[in-house]
């Protein structure tokens, strides 16, 4: 509470906890989000793939839409 109040009342976060330090792979920036975009292609595609089989699945029982 002395804190608050020497800092006039203001409650703004950063005056009264620190930032976490961001952790550095060395990966460059660029090559991190083309090898995270392709991998996420690769999720999607997946995805639908899944999805599809679901769906004959459900359909198979009488369940399709």
């Amino acid at each position: 509470i002395d804190e608050i109040r020497k800092n006039g009342y203001i409650l703004t976060p950063g005056r009264y906890v620190g930032m976490e330090e961001i952790e550095d792979d060395g990966e460059p920036f660029e090559e991190k989000m083309e090898r995270l975009t392709t991998e996420l292609a690769k999720l999607f595609k997946e995805s639908r793939e899944l999805e599809e089989e679901i769906r004959k699945n459900l359909e198979g029982i009488g369940y399709g839409w």
